[in-house]
């Protein structure tokens, strides 16, 4: 049984993991990245960096659940 448990909680692990990648690259790198080039519709910089901030919260808050999870597996 501890195969299945161990497979499982990695395979979570690891969602979680890339559930946060993409959280920080959709909501912290590429609107950043729109304000700094100037390109139109990425108006408010203090606004889209304020979201970009809670984006890149968002994601490091997945990331550390994932750690833990880790540590449940079993030998």
């Amino acid at each position: 049984m501890s195969l299945i448990h161990n497979g499982r909680t990695k395979l979570s692990a690891t969602a979680l993991n890339g559930t946060a990648i993409a959280s920080i690259a959709a909501g912290f790198i590429t609107p950043l990245g729109a304000v700094s080039f100037g390109i139109p519709g990425a108006r408010g910089a203090l606004r889209a960096t304020l979201f970009a901030v809670a984006w890149l919260a968002v994601g490091g808050i997945l990331r550390m659940t994932a750690r833990p999870l880790l540590g449940s597996l079993r030998e």
